[in-house]
């Protein structure tokens, strides 16, 4: 027996929709922040702390989530998510000053984070082991479209009046479709096994647990009991390496990367960033066909290789061309009304145009001032700083050679293949292997556990970037991320197992029979596991 008619098109949209939130809220502010710096004077370390504050609400999350998931439910957490995210699109699109900005992005980072851990939870319990693969991935998918829409509204709403209140407002709108979706499902796998025709398609997890639910604690997560502390190995591996390779630069800092490598035109660095979310999208599509054919391992493996060597090409390029490498912040409220980019809909928030002579009338210095404005490191000894500055385009860099051309092709193609291999590689792979690989009864708080890491990676990564640049260059910044890609290369091959077609229930008793995953020579070979399959109780 198969699931109910509309089951699956409303998980698929449900996964569809979060992740499209998701999107669209983390990159909305790359073409908000330039009004809102008009409207409010913003300074450069406002700018920041508006802009962190939905990392530092993403956080908080994933620190409390997993016990709210666990406790109240996977539905009940997603639908509150909504609610929260609501109220934080309200305050934003009637903020009256910075402190109502601050509030709204902090709850609206808030919720994407619960919502995201609690989606993936969700839809992998609700469905079986053959569509499992696809509708968790769909999140992914659905993250990159809500970034490419991102764009397209910054873009058409840059110079209507107001137009970042409807920006930041419209997130709410994919939410509540959610949320119509979710009054149309079960509430979690504890009513689908009430429902006979599941039981088939998960193995008979939920028959077993009802027989008598272990218990876990937190703190099993660290232990040996079912092989917890493998688990949790796994987990942490996969979103730190996912995060350690650099892609949070790579996407944040995009038009960046190509105005440095030499991409100098304005328009050029943003179609470029543009093409990145376009490959992004066409990438999660691919993977999302092939994560139940080829499997999680294997396009973990591909993904992680190929990124490692196309963001060692991006630095081995930087070594042949000129760039300025100095970070500058647009401190100046005025300088973005000399910006040849309407919204800089472009998805790095700091992007510099071009050197211009122009001062500005209140304050009497250069538009893009990088000495009186400009931290040496910006990051340094301020821990909440964002990834706000851009690397400094204020000095006189040479023009772009024409024997220049063909390494500049070559840098376009290796982001191209480095941000194609992380959405078909880490990108959806990462969380999908999480809502597999930990029991029912602990899978939200082990989720979440594994999430305040990444998001904790991501700041890190984001804010050493530019701190980087400046010790050892971009180029060695670059490298090292290649080397990160490459250990995190022998880390799928040793410790990362393969669940394609294994129903939860088979992937809890795989995970219990390998009682020590960490070692070579125990990499997952599916043929040699006797699964059990657990009879369903007449």
């Amino acid at each position: 027996m198969g699931l109910p008619p509309l089951r699956l098109p409303l998980c698929a949209s449900v996964s569809l929709l979060g992740g499209l939130t998701f999107g669209y809220e983390l990159a909305v502010i790359s073409g908000a922040l330039l009004p809102l710096q008009l409207d409010f004077e913003l300074s450069c370390l406002e700018q920041e702390f508006l802009v962190g504050s939905l990392l530092l609400g993403a956080l908080l999350a994933s620190l409390v989530g997993g016990f709210l998931i666990d406790r109240c439910g996977r539905k009940q957490a997603i639908l509150g998510s909504n609610v929260v995210l609501l109220a934080g699109s309200l305050s934003l699109g009637l903020a009256s000053s910075l402190a109502w900005l601050v509030l709204g992005r902090s709850a609206a980072g808030f919720a994407i984070s619960l919502s995201s851990m609690a989606c993936c939870i969700y839809v992998s319990e609700l469905v079986g082991p053959r569509q499992r693969g696809v509708l968790v991935s769909l999140y992914e998918a659905g993250i990159t479209i809500g970034i490419l829409l991102s764009y397209a509204l910054n873009y058409a709403l840059a110079s209507a009046p107001w137009g970042w209140r409807h920006m930041l407002g419209w997130a709410a709108t994919p939410a509540l479709l959610q949320s119509l979706s979710l009054l149309c499902l079960p509430a979690g796998a504890d009513e689908t096994a009430a429902n006979k025709d599941l039981i088939p398609l998960q193995g008979g997890e939920a028959t077993k647990s009802g027989l008598g639910k272990p218990r876990y604690s937190f703190l099993d997560l660290f232990r040996a009991r079912d092989n917890m502390r493998g688990r949790t190995t796994v987990g942490l591996g996969l979103v730190l390496f996912q995060q350690l390779t650099g892609q949070p630069n790579v996407l944040c800092y995009a038009s960046t990367i190509f105005h440095s490598v030499g991409f100098r035109g304005g328009s050029s660095a943003m179609l470029a960033s543009v093409g990145l979310g376009a490959v992004k999208v066409a990438a999660t599509l691919i993977a999302m066909g092939l994560v139940d054919r080829a499997g999680r391992r294997a396009l973990l493996l591909a993904g992680c290789a190929l990124m490692a060597l196309s963001v060692s090409g991006i630095g081995l390029v930087s070594f042949a061309v000129p760039m300025d490498s100095g970070p500058s912040c647009l401190a100046m409220p005025n300088a973005t009304k000399l910006s040849g980019l309407p919204g800089d809909s472009g998805l790095p928030i700091g992007l510099s145009p071009p050197p211009l002579s122009t001062t500005s009338e209140n304050q009497g210095e250069p538009v893009l001032s990088t000495s009186k404005k400009t931290k040496p490191h910006p990051g340094a000894g301020d821990p909440t700083a964002p990834p706000l500055p851009a690397l400094s385009t204020a000095s006189s860099a040479p023009p772009s050679a024409p024997e220049h051309a063909l390494l500049h092709w070559t840098a376009l193609v290796c982001m191209m293949v480095f941000v194609s291999a992380f959405s078909f590689g880490f990108g959806p792979v990462t969380w999908l292997v999480l809502s597999e690989i930990y029991p029912v009864e602990i899978r939200g708080r082990a989720f979440a556990f594994c999430n305040s890491f990444n998001w904790a990676a991501n700041l890190f990564i984001s804010l050493s970037f530019l701190d980087l640049i400046g010790t050892i260059g971009l180029s060695w910044t670059f490298l090292l991320y290649g080397l990160t890609a490459v250990l995190g290369l022998g880390f799928i091959y040793i410790f990362v197992p393969e669940t394609k077609g294994q129903s939860l229930a088979e992937i809890d008793q795989q995970f219990q029979r390998r009682r020590f995953t960490l070692g070579i020579g125990h990499r997952q070979s599916t043929s040699g596991v006797q699964y059990s399959r657990i009879k369903e109780s007449s």
